[in-house]
């Protein structure tokens, strides 16, 4: 795999988020982003799954669609607070907290801006529910990972949480969820557990 080849997995995964945000409504875009993300998985060169495990690959395990864990909601403000993450082959990741978002029937989480070249929002969740033990992502608008929003507002649905890179190959570097991104509500719901 060649840098190149993640740079065409940023920009077919940025297509991707902006198909889902073009759909006619958001459980097509979530079939959409289903079958794109198998497809990403199953044949691209920047894959986070071993040629070998390809092979084998049916899909990843996501759970159906249901509207109820989709919401707009607003990012409130919160103490600024920084976060730095040692993730080893990528160095650290310097995070800053530029607010919070309450989700219904879940809690609140910190929103968090990548502080380093190009920057970008970053939100990761850890719950106790089936999906990847060291947390999963709900935005990561560096990789192009975005629902959308408007007036200070995020599309936060959380149909669409993901492993990170890292949860299907160690060799892959993520920041995972600091505290203020850790909840005790398990959320059966996006990518349920690493194939």
């Amino acid at each position: 795999m060649s840098r190149l080849d993640v740079l065409d997995w940023r920009r077919r995964t940025a297509a991707l988020y902006a198909a889902v945000r073009a759909a006619p409504d958001p459980a097509t875009g979530h079939g959409l982003w289903r079958a794109g993300r198998d497809e990403l998985f199953a044949t691209h060169p920047a894959s986070p799954l071993a040629p070998e495990r390809r092979a084998a690959f049916t899909g990843l395990p996501v759970a159906p669609y249901d509207p109820a864990l989709r919401a707009e909601v607003a990012v409130e403000d919160a103490p600024p607070q920084r976060h730095d993450v040692a993730t080893g082959t990528d160095g650290t990741v310097h995070l800053e907290r530029v607010g919070r978002v309450r989700l219904p029937d879940v809690g609140t989480l910190d929103v968090w801006w990548l502080d380093q070249y190009g920057g970008g929002l970053f939100l990761p969740l850890r719950d106790p529910g089936p999906g990847y033990g060291g947390g999963r992502y709900l935005l990561d608008t560096v990789k192009g990972a975005d629902l959308g929003g408007r007036d200070g507002r995020l599309v936060v649905d959380l149909n669409f949480a993901y492993a990170p890179s890292c949860a299907h190959d160690p060799a892959w570097a993520c920041p995972l969820p600091p505290p203020g991104n850790v909840v005790d509500v398990p959320v059966v719901a996006g990518e349920l557990a690493a194939p």
